[in-house]
């Protein structure tokens, strides 16, 4: 971890919401999900809010021996946005306790805020880690 990784940095990342993010899409194989409005899914945005601290961290870690995974998420879903709109979303990083980090988050579609809350997120050493996940997956084929 880098020694600027500190709270009060901030950032801004967009991304296009595509076509496959939508309810009808990103659910359709769960009854009465097909039907629903062709808007960002809640799910999908949640994501959206991951990435955007994912993507300012990534200059901080030594990547990727060092990475980081969500582990917390709360977050308001305020307005609908239809794909193909270009969510921003804005942060700022407010807590480095140790391994884990806390970011408060909002994002914007262009029209309206479509969310706000908090993210935490802990570093992980990725081999240690996947040596874990891989031994939890022999236990649990055995």
């Amino acid at each position: 971890m880098s020694p600027d990784l500190r709270p009060g940095l901030t950032f801004s990342w967009q991304y296009t919401v595509p076509p496959k993010a939508t309810v009808p899409r990103l659910y359709d194989d769960i009854p009465g999900c097909p039907e629903m409005p062709d808007v960002l899914a809640t799910g999908y945005m949640v994501g959206i809010m991951e990435c955007a601290c994912l993507q300012m961290l990534h200059e901080h870690l030594d990547w990727p021996r060092e990475q980081s995974l969500g582990t917390l998420v709360s977050f308001s879903h305020l307005a609908p946005t239809p794909p193909g709109m270009t969510v921003t979303v804005k942060g700022e990083l407010v807590a480095v306790d140790g391994r884990r980090l806390r970011f408060q988050l909002s994002a914007w579609d262009g029209e309206d805020k479509i969310s706000e809350g908090v993210h935490e997120r802990h570093l992980i050493d990725t081999g240690r880690f996947n040596q874990k996940v891989a031994a939890k997956a022999a236990r649990a084929a055995g």
